[in-house]
């Protein structure tokens, strides 16, 4: 894990006392809320629904027990006991009060974390794979990677003021785990057929009013040469750009107004220009930063009580074939902790369940933590002989339910109960659906399916990426909410086809019943999943389930 020099310690404590005087200057009248809005914006601080949001960074979604007792503090201490988990790796606070911020930022820069470019047209926190240093399918570990992009990219004169946010993502698996293709950047570490390892770089994808995903802008590229690279694309769009419209400001819109291929012709023109002024200096900063991510010391153990708790325990077992995942070393499993009990708030966590993570790192798990975009948390490094004590730690605080990647593991964004953006509940609506197919026992029967649901068009719940996604509207006041099928945040990356007509919030858990059942119906075997069976067919049988009278009335 990256630790802090004292060049980005004075750095991040200059910052916050910066940010103190200028929230005195708000509170004494000085600067009106139009002046301070900008200066919050660049450190995290929202203006919601209730009441102020700070947006704190967690670079690549990786932790440790200090950092996750901090944030459970600060979550005492300043806010109302918990946390939220958010799709860019982050944690919001909902409710801090403006006096207080500048300490609670002083109490992130005591664990080396911040809340810069959280927030505001820079670029924002870099995420990553949460399997990341763990998974058994990766050609190298990414982190070191997206560090350098986070040094290189923190305060960088030129890309303070962007015509919009900027995001960028880093992976280093076939299968993607991170929605590399959905980023305005996305790295992803390859290999070419000489065994050299390079970057294959993605542009111009995202979401939100107009979902795009990223194009091949080089399949190749020699490792030293990421940061000019970069740099070179993001001067092209900087330049390129449109500043006229907000919503035509990201660099989706400006590859597709030009294409990909006159884009490349000038980023590669000016890589030309910036490549020769880096001078290997980012190579240095990179081998530097490779030093922080060491392998952890494996330990040997024998498997005996994880076996005998798989064959003896069903509660266990279940637990262990959903939530765990391939790692690296044979003996060692990725445990994913779902903070999405039934009828739960997606990605909340109180400080006590912060605390309780915080020390099952400590004690089983080398000490890491990741956070995924999907709103869980990660322990990257178990040992399989202390899986069973984990999971009965995890059973006491509600931390235990084995349902990572099933239906009831939905990605939600706050809506309507939070921000002032949206314009539909979304936390209400998970926790509906989730409640139903507990209710149903069906989940499991289901298999895998990614349902994430939006409260609005800007699209954090990443509904256009959902096998199934849900967006929340409002129609002349009153909710309306649409379903799309197909979307895919994979390596298969596609935007969901809207359905049909959207539905009322009473009708819409229905509806989501007869889509499901109704694909039990078409699939072939229960090892295919939905967006298999959805891939296969099309669309067709899967709107009939949806609309069952319009069916009726086109067959009559």
């Amino acid at each position: 894990m990256y630790k802090y020099n004292e060049f980005d310690e004075a750095f991040v404590r200059e910052r916050n006392r910066q940010f103190a005087n200028q929230v005195e200057r708000r509170i004494d009248g000085t600067l009106t809320e139009e002046e301070f809005r900008p200066l919050r914006l660049m450190n995290g601080l929202y203006l919601q629904l209730h009441a102020y949001m700070l947006r704190v960074a967690i670079p690549y979604g990786t932790l440790d027990s200090a950092k996750m007792r901090q944030l459970a503090m600060i979550a005492d201490k300043f806010d109302k006991g918990y946390g939220h988990f958010t799709t860019r790796q982050n944690i919001q606070y909902n409710w801090p009060k403006l006096p207080e911020v500048p300490a609670i930022l002083d109490a992130l820069a005591d664990v080396e974390m911040h809340a810069l470019q959280t927030s505001g047209n820079t670029i924002r926190n870099v995420t990553s794979d949460h399997f990341a240093g763990a998974a058994a399918d990766e050609i190298a570990d990414p982190r070191p990677v997206a560090e350098l992009l986070r040094q290189w990219s923190t305060d960088h004169p030129e890309f303070q003021f962007l015509g919009r946010k900027f995001k960028f993502a880093v992976g280093a698996s076939e299968h993607d785990r991170a929605v590399l293709r959905a980023h305005d950047v996305a790295v992803q570490i390859v290999k070419n057929d000489a065994g050299e390892t390079g970057y294959k770089i993605f542009v111009g994808g995202g979401l939100g009013r107009t979902p795009m995903i990223g194009k091949v802008l080089t399949d190749f590229l020699p490792a030293k040469d990421l940061l000019p690279y970069c740099e070179a694309i993001l001067t092209v769009y900087n330049t390129l750009g449109r500043r006229d419209n907000k919503y035509k400001a990201r660099i989706k819109i400006t590859v597709h107004e030009n294409g990909i291929d006159e884009y490349r012709r000038l980023v590669d023109e000016q890589f030309a220009l910036i490549r020769p002024t880096f001078s290997g200096v980012d190579q240095e900063m990179l081998k530097e930063i490779e030093g922080h991510f060491p392998a952890p010391t494996y330990i040997n153990a024998p498997l005996d009580a994880y076996d005998a708790a798989y064959e003896a325990d069903p509660v266990f077992r279940a637990w262990a074939d959903t939530n765990l995942s391939a790692h690296k070393n044979d003996n060692y499993a990725i445990a994913t902790i779902s903070i999405k009990a039934h009828g739960e708030t997606p990605g909340d966590a109180t400080s006590e369940q912060m605390r309780v993570m915080a020390d099952l790192a400590e004690e089983y798990a080398h000490n890491e933590l990741r956070i995924s975009h999907e709103q869980n948390v990660i322990l990257p490094h178990v040992h399989k002989s202390n899986l069973p004590a984990i999971h009965a730690r995890l059973k006491e605080h509600g931390l235990a339910t084995a349902n990572f990647g099933l239906i009831s593991d939905i990605i939600a964004c706050p809506g309507m109960d939070y921000c002032a953006l949206a314009t539909a509940r979304s936390i209400p609506v998970a926790q509906e659906i989730a409640l139903r197919f507990d209710e149903l026992k069906l989940e499991h029967e289901i298999g895998e399916l990614k349902l994430k649901i939006s409260g609005c068009i800007n699209a954090c719940g990443h509904h256009h990426v959902g096998h199934i996604g849900i967006l929340g509207l409002d129609r002349a006041g009153v909710e309306n909410y649409q379903i799309t099928l197909g979307g895919d945040g994979s390596e298969n990356a596609a935007v969901g086809e809207r359905a049909g007509p959207g539905f009322a919030y009473d009708e819409l858990v229905p509806a989501i019943e007869r889509l499901i059942k109704g694909y039990l119906e078409v699939r072939e075997d229960a090892s295919e999943t939905f967006i298999q069976a959805y891939r296969r067919l099309g669309s067709a049988p899967f709107k009939a389930a949806l609309y069952p009278d319009a069916t009726k009335k086109n067959a009559a």
